[in-house]
């Protein structure tokens, strides 16, 4: 029950569209996932990453998919998100720049390299914002920390400033506001409006949060105990709105 009810969320995200205009909304066709995921669409391109390389998928005839490059990216690949007409790859050793003006074809502008851990990473304007954690599977047990990263130079990536936290897993931005799961250990609310000097604007900390998505005023929650919905149309204040339960 708890698989079927989470795919069914993530495919619902993945093949909606957005209605927000402006030029950091997703391109049409796009998909609006989590910052954890490791498949996205954008335009009429599907692409997904295994353990070890980023492959992509032509699915403008959706009844005949037909298959497009494979780019090998070396072990610990972890999550994509698209952003503009850039892929941001996570790995545990650092972010993978991939321009895709040419869908089927994938290019690679950068990388940004970061101590061995998990890394989640979403973008916004001139910025992408990268978690790092502890865990066994990502080796390193030092590692706490929110990295903002300046990409207004997409070929040279670098970090802006680094802010401890207790255990982040998914994040997600919009407008001024960042939200961070910090998996057991709950839900942060950021204000981002100077990306050098983050703040923190609320904490839950009773909500178990592994990944977060927002759009449109709404902030959906994913957890090991269910699914939120949260509003953020008062950006200083977020309110929950429902809570579907999941068996574990």
């Amino acid at each position: 029950m708890k698989l079927t009810l989470y795919v069914f969320l993530l495919i619902v995200l993945l093949v909606s569209c957005d209605k927000g205009s402006g030029n950091d909304s997703p391109a049409p066709g796009s998909g609006i996932g989590g910052s954890t995921a490791r498949f996205t669409i954008s335009g009429n391109t599907l692409y997904t990453v295994s353990n070890t390389a980023l492959q992509s998928y032509d699915i403008s005839a959706s009844s005949n998919p037909k298959t497009g490059s494979n780019i090998p990216l070396g072990f610990g690949v972890e999550t994509i998100f698209p952003y503009r007409t850039n892929l941001f790859i996570g790995t545990q050793t650092g972010m993978y720049i991939y321009d895709i003006k040419q869908p089927n074809s994938p290019k690679r502008v950068s990388l940004y390299s970061h101590m061995q851990s998990c890394d989640p990473v979403v973008a916004q304007g001139n910025y992408a914002y990268v978690t790092l954690r502890s865990g066994t599977t990502c080796r390193n047990v030092l590692a706490n920390s929110l990295e903002v990263i300046d990409i207004s130079n997409l070929a040279n990536p670098t970090l802006v400033r680094s802010y401890p936290m207790k255990n982040p897993h998914g994040l997600g931005a919009d407008s001024t506001l960042l939200f961070i799961g910090e998996g057991d250990y709950g839900l942060r609310v950021m204000d981002i409006s100077d990306p050098a000097n983050i703040r923190e604007i609320q904490y839950f900390d009773s909500t178990k949060a592994y990944d977060v998505i927002p759009a449109q005023k709404r902030l959906i929650v994913t957890g090991p105990d269910g699914i939120y919905q949260y509003s953020y149309a008062n950006l200083k204040q977020l309110t929950l709105l429902s809570k579907l339960p999941v068996q574990p």
